[in-house]
């Protein structure tokens, strides 16, 4: 069995900042390496992401692959501040680019590779982009401002103690993303992290998923990004978590599930 480094992630844009020199904005982003890969995932909403990632050391040039969670702004329009010297691959949803601001899609188009799918592909070892995610819950909506927002994605990592699954902003639904990434790998849920979903004013789900991760029993819960207060405090009092910010580093061991 290969074993893989430990998965480290880097949160380069949230809502909060929990490093001095680190900047905070409404939006997402995180800097994604395991086995050998690294990935940008989302770009949040400026060139926030540039000024931490300088900030934390990191070299953005040694992306391997960008990764768009959804359409959304917030999540995506950071990317036109981008300083690349190569030529990227983007991986996302066929839709998304079909609902960025036509300028900036244009933009994006002559500056990098795209590569859609709206099915699940496995890009990198161990590393999949899930493509649409199939609704299944009767508690989460699935939608936004009347839009199926069917681009909503997430990342997919199998490790040997189970699936990491690393969401945007969970319009799909959170439980929704991570019933399709156990499904899509046939793997437990070993950790979730990223943006959620989830508001005080819409009971239903907040409750549907914190019954779900209780009987998932998932070790390693992290929601940050489009996750109020209330909510959060109900996270950290059933699951003890921690929220974590932008200059954050989630540091996971697991190699490579059995081939």
């Amino acid at each position: 069995m290969l074993q893989s480094p430990a998965i480290e992630i880097t949160i380069l844009c949230e809502n909060a900042s929990s490093d001095i020199g680190c900047l905070a904005e409404w939006g997402f982003s995180a800097y994604i390496r395991f086995g050998g890969t690294n990935v940008l995932f989302d770009t949040g909403y400026s060139d926030v992401y540039l000024h931490n990632a300088k900030q934390l050391n990191l070299d953005l040039e040694k992306s391997d692959y960008i990764v768009f969670s959804h359409s959304h702004s917030d999540h995506t329009r950071g990317l036109q501040f981008h300083n690349f010297n190569s030529r990227k691959k983007i991986i996302c949803h066929p839709e998304v680019f079909e609902k960025l601001p036509r300028e900036e899609s244009l933009v994006l188009q002559r500056a990098f590779e795209l590569s859609p799918s709206k099915n699940p592909i496995e890009f990198a070892p161990n590393m999949v982009f899930l493509g649409e995610i199939p609704r299944k819950t009767i508690f989460e909506k699935g939608v936004f401002e009347d839009d199926k927002l069917r681009d909503d994605s997430a990342i997919a990592l199998k490790t040997e103690r189970g699936v990491v699954v690393i969401s945007g902003c969970s319009h799909a639904g959170i439980c929704n993303i991570c019933e399709y990434a156990k499904h899509v790998t046939g793997l437990p849920l070993y950790a979730v992290i990223g943006g959620f979903h989830l508001f005080e004013n819409d009971h239903e789900a907040v409750e549907g998923t914190l019954d779900y991760f209780q009987r998932e029993k998932t070790p390693h819960l992290y929601p940050m990004h489009c996750v109020d207060f209330p909510t959060l405090a109900k996270f950290h009092h059933l699951f003890a978590i921690k929220k974590y910010s932008a200059g954050d580093v989630i540091s996971l061991t697991g190699g490579y599930p059995p081939s």
